[in-house]
């Protein structure tokens, strides 16, 4: 809630105006009536489809991946990301595209396949990677941990007070790691 998602969407028009090829996706709150009813994941080129969605029930019948209210639509979420992370790995290392993944979360987490799909584009050399991943809060997240602590990662805090004046700074590091 702190506006990590604007910031990106903010750095990815940057970098789109430039003329800089850029690929990804990112998640979007779905609200209906004023109240959040899930997310929604949107990728650059425009497709949508539901992330998450307000459980009615709370049976689980079948395998249900949940975070809090939420249940998670693992089927919708893979058919849109991994075709465009396994389209974009697979670029020429002539010109490094830039790929956005917002965000590696609890729900993402759910599926494997997307973690395989994230650990590849994150060691291709075709590829600069920018990325959200929240707050530690809980029981650590593998994936965001090893993202978080690895040497070829700059993070930066986003916070109410940083959001704006940090927007330079993300754009400037991702247009060096471009070099």
């Amino acid at each position: 809630g702190v506006g990590k998602t604007t910031l990106i969407q903010k750095v990815t028009q940057a970098l789109k105006s430039s003329g800089i090829p850029i690929d990804g996706f990112y998640t979007e709150e779905v609200r209906e009536g004023g109240r959040r009813t899930g997310f929604d994941v949107v990728t650059l080129s425009g497709k949508r489809g539901p992330l998450s969605r307000v459980s009615s029930d709370s049976s689980t019948a079948r395998r249900e991946y949940r975070v809090g209210q939420y249940v998670v639509d693992l089927v919708s979420f893979e058919q849109l990301v991994l075709p465009m992370l396994r389209n974009v790995n697979h670029g020429s290392d002539a010109e490094k595209k830039i790929c956005v993944i917002d965000e590696v979360g609890k729900m993402e987490l759910f599926s494997q396949a997307f973690i395989q799909a994230v650990r590849q584009t994150l060691i291709g050399t075709g590829t600069v990677v920018l990325g959200t991943i929240p707050v530690p809060k809980g029981k650590p997240l593998d994936l965001v941990e090893e993202i978080r602590s690895s040497k070829d990662i700059k993070v930066f805090n986003v916070s109410k007070e940083n959001r704006n004046s940090i927007f330079q700074d993300i754009l400037a590091a991702v247009e060096s790691c471009r070099k």
